[in-house]
């Protein structure tokens, strides 16, 4: 009890803090702290699954056991996340996708991402010349992208799926009809009442809050609707969910919101496109690192962190040492400043995103980190000549999931989701909730008469910060697969992994547990609770603003080490690894 009253006042000061921004920042988190579970990591021979919620995981390795491949199983354990992990992901919002088919040694993306409907303008979060507060944005109809989460797995499907598709939704309709057990997670979640809309709106009333409280851990809950919903969606495809009378639903509620109701239309849906792209990738020292090109900017950052820490002698320091932590924190302060300023959805500018990763640019970004002083606020560097943008104003909090699957076959599936913030909109159509994806575009669309990269524009995919990676040894073969939830802060969560593994030679488990630290080019942040805290004096001496707050993590990664898969689950959430 008083943890939550905690939480409750810190989340009552933090809104005091948000009004007084004149540029607000991204300190709001996707989802509390929830506690810590200590584990192991696990090995497997022949496939493995590592996803945040034991059904989902459970059953991906069902899928796998029939003989699917990874995709196969990707589409299970999204079926039933949608499920059991309401507040983070779910077939109402959208994903970003990689894939390895090891038997041509080809990795390609698939862009779920959500997209803005046709009926919008730059100026959807603007009144009377201002953002509106964020806390009225995120709820109801107006925050609503097209979802593209079906889409982009069907897409992966036709090219990479083994069984029938209408055969991989069945664990998580039995599970929806017969009920699941309400994990400790997602009931402590809906009892902080942190969603301001999430009681606001009947549907996710009734069905969070069933007579009148909170839903109770291992209270047996079951969601006919989603059930019928899916049963609809595995017997006739995609489409049953971008046209017809779902569809119809769909665009009913957002457009009937009583709160911000919105402009997302049956065309909207009907012409949603899943994108395939080409991964972005770049070497650190004997590996290929590879992620998702924009509108991801956890590809670009996460590389631009690491390749600017390449110079430094990090495999001979401590994990989490204060050199490290400090080195870190400065690459990542310059990295999440090009982000604010040149990273957006690339099919709406001409900006070479490999510019970014340019070596010699680099080199001078890098040559800006002092070893023993905090260079206090970065400022974006000058890759693109004679371009005039500005920073973005956005809000960006993914509340998000993260799994990775290798098959039998050593195919793979690096694959992040979400929502956006916890419970997304809180509007609820036939049994699963409707993102609020389109907070993720800049409120404004310039500032000081300079435009934003990341404005909103119809058809637009709004910058995603998920990272979802994989990395490659120097024969060309798969070595690792990973991601995370986090917000911004997914960035940091994955790059401090990878040097976990790639530098200081931890197994995937141990790298997940690490403690956290993160820089978003605002403050150092230091996982409470954790030895990491020690390191806050040593910092502040060398110029650090240390805050210690919660860093909640959901990093789920399989690691392939002389042939064995290990397979690693955070601490920080509910979930784990299965194989055989």
């Amino acid at each position: 009890m008083l943890r939550v009253l905690l939480l409750l006042l810190l989340l009552a000061t933090q809104q005091v803090v948000w009004a007084q921004q004149s540029k607000p920042k991204e300190d709001r988190e996707p989802e509390a702290a929830t506690g810590f579970k200590q584990k192991k990591a696990v090995e497997a021979h022949e496939f493995m699954v590592s996803a945040a919620n034991p059904y989902a995981a459970w059953a991906g390795k069902k899928v796998l056991m029939q003989g699917g491949s990874a995709i196969d199983a990707a589409i299970a354990v999204q079926a039933m996340l949608t499920l059991v992990e309401p507040q983070s992901s779910g077939i109402g919002g959208g994903a970003f996708i990689l894939y390895w088919d090891n038997s041509t040694k080809t990795l390609t993306t698939f862009d779920g991402r959500e997209t803005a409907p046709q009926n919008i303008d730059a100026n959807h979060f603007v009144q009377s010349g201002k953002p509106i507060p964020w806390r009225e944005a995120i709820v109801g109809g107006k925050a609503v992208g097209v979802p593209g989460v079906l889409r982009a797995l069907e897409s992966a499907h036709k090219k990479y799926g083994k069984l029938p598709w209408k055969t991989l939704f069945r664990d998580a309709e039995l599970a929806a009809t017969e009920g699941f057990k309400v994990s400790p997670r997602l009931s402590m979640l809906v009892s902080l009442d942190l969603h301001p809309g999430l009681k606001q709106f009947s549907p996710s009333n009734a069905y969070f809050y069933p007579d009148g409280k909170p839903l109770q851990p291992d209270h047996i809950l079951k969601n006919p609707a989603l059930a019928n919903t899916l049963s609809l969606i595995a017997e006739k495809g995609a489409d049953a969910f971008y046209k017809g009378d779902l569809a119809k639903r769909i665009v009913d509620t957002i457009q009937g919101a009583p709160i911000n109701p919105g402009t997302l239309s049956l065309e909207d849906l009907a012409n949603y496109k899943a994108v395939e792209r080409k991964p972005l990738c770049g070497p650190y020292k004997l590996y290929l690192v590879c992620g998702m090109a924009p509108p991801g900017s956890g590809g670009v950052a996460t590389l631009q962190i690491m390749k600017m820490l390449e110079a430094y002698d990090l495999q001979n320091m401590q994990p989490n040492s204060v050199q490290a932590v400090h080195l870190f924190t400065q690459a990542s302060k310059l990295a999440f400043a090009d982000r604010e300023y040149y990273v957006a959805d690339s099919d709406f500018n001409d900006l070479p995103i490999m510019a970014l990763l340019d070596k010699d640019y680099l080199k001078s970004r890098a040559a800006l980190i002092s070893p023993e002083r905090d260079m206090g606020l970065a400022h974006p560097g000058e890759p693109y000549e004679q371009l005039t943008t500005a920073e973005d104003v956005a809000y960006e909090i993914p509340n998000t999931s993260h799994f990775s699957i290798i098959d039998k076959q050593g195919n793979a599936v690096s694959m992040t989701t979400s929502i956006e913030m916890a419970f997304g909109s809180a509007l609820m159509v036939d049994g699963f909730m409707l993102n609020n994806q389109i907070t993720d575009f800049s409120f404004v669309p310039e500032v000081n008469g300079k435009p934003v990269l990341n404005r909103i524009e119809p058809g637009k995919r709004p910058r995603s910060s998920m990272t979802p990676t994989m990395v490659f040894d120097k024969d060309g073969k798969l070595y690792l697969a990973i991601g995370s939830p986090g917000g911004s802060r997914i960035i940091n969560y994955v790059a401090q992994t990878l040097i976990g593994v790639l530098d200081w030679k931890l197994d995937i488990q141990q790298a997940i547990n690490l403690p956290r630290v993160t820089d978003r080019n605002d403050y150092t942040a230091l996982e409470r609770g954790t030895e990491i805290e020690s390191l806050a004096p040593a910092l502040e001496s060398m110029g650090h603003k240390v805050q210690i707050i919660d860093l909640n993590s959901g990093l789920h990664g399989i690691m392939i080490k002389d042939g064995t898969l290990v397979g690693g689950a955070d601490p920080r959430r509910e979930g784990l690894a299965v194989g055989l």
